[in-house]
């Protein structure tokens, strides 16, 4: 009867010590454990947004949408996003400068607010933009995340300074003077008379007559996203779970905690 008893309390014990050898907490070095169809949910949250906003008849890429959207997260987690704007810009220079390549959203309201022409600079390309710099006077487009700053007015008029996230790729756009601005280049006379849209010295520059109205949209700390054809780009802001994490909060999305517990474990 004895080693019976010792026998089950062996096989006990056995069994708590592989449950506990197995188990994980809910949340790991600042990222919460989630299950497949957690992970499921966040991407049909972020294709509900690609749909309802109709961006692929807007004419962006879907893959290039996500890149930002996951971005956008993490720099949101990171604490360099205002808390009052849900702004998103993307401008994707894989495409011909032709093309409305830059589409600014609005994800809380689910909304395209505009597509546009956006230059690159005259180092990167003629109507492409096929190289890219982070070197002063390179003239070329920097690829990959920035926050917007503050507005001055310059030599191209109202503008609007940009803070480059991505170490090594754009990380210089104070030093180089990248900003916002508009640009009489910009427009389709520019393109009726070139085949393709003027070029600046680097800057995502816009219409003239729309450069306010981009500025006042975007300014005050909301994420502007410069994709391009770089295979060698890489950044930190696109873990892809840590954005769903964050954005599956925003959501409400069950079973998941909330923002604070997230940053905590950070």
């Amino acid at each position: 009867m004895r080693k019976y008893i010792l026998g089950r309390a062996g096989l006990l014990l056995l069994t708590f010590s592989l449950f506990t050898l197995s188990w994980k907490s809910p949340v790991e070095y600042g990222r919460i454990v989630r299950s497949a169809s957690e992970d499921s949910l966040y991407n049909k949250y972020v294709n509900d947004l690609y749909d309802t906003t109709h961006l692929a008849f807007a004419g962006l890429n879907k893959a290039v949408f996500e890149k930002a959207i996951t971005g956008f997260y993490n720099l949101k987690m990171s604490g360099k996003l205002s808390n009052s704007k849900s702004i998103i810009s993307i401008a994707d220079m894989e495409q011909s400068s032709t093309a409305k390549r830059l589409w600014i959203i609005d994800l809380d309201k689910k909304q395209l607010l505009l597509n546009t022409w956006v230059a690159h600079g005259n180092g990167s390309g003629s109507d492409k933009a096929t190289r890219f710099s982070n070197v002063n006077d390179s003239f070329q487009s920097s690829l990959g995340f920035y926050v917007t700053g503050e507005v001055y007015t310059g030599k191209h008029g109202r503008s609007l300074k940009l803070d480059g996230m991505d170490a090594g790729y754009n990380d210089n756009a104070r030093k180089r003077s990248i900003v916002v601005h508009g640009a009489s280049y910009v427009g389709q006379g520019t393109i009726d008379a070139l085949g393709r849209l003027g070029r600046s010295q680097g800057c995502p520059a816009v219409a003239p007559e729309l450069a306010d109205l981009v500025i006042n949209t975007i300014g005050g700390k909301t994420v502007l996203f410069i994709n391009g054809n770089d295979q060698h780009y890489t950044s930190k802001f696109l873990d892809h779970h840590f954005a769903a994490d964050l954005a599956m909060v925003n959501t409400k999305g069950a079973g998941f905690v909330d923002t604070a517990a997230i940053i905590a474990n950070n």
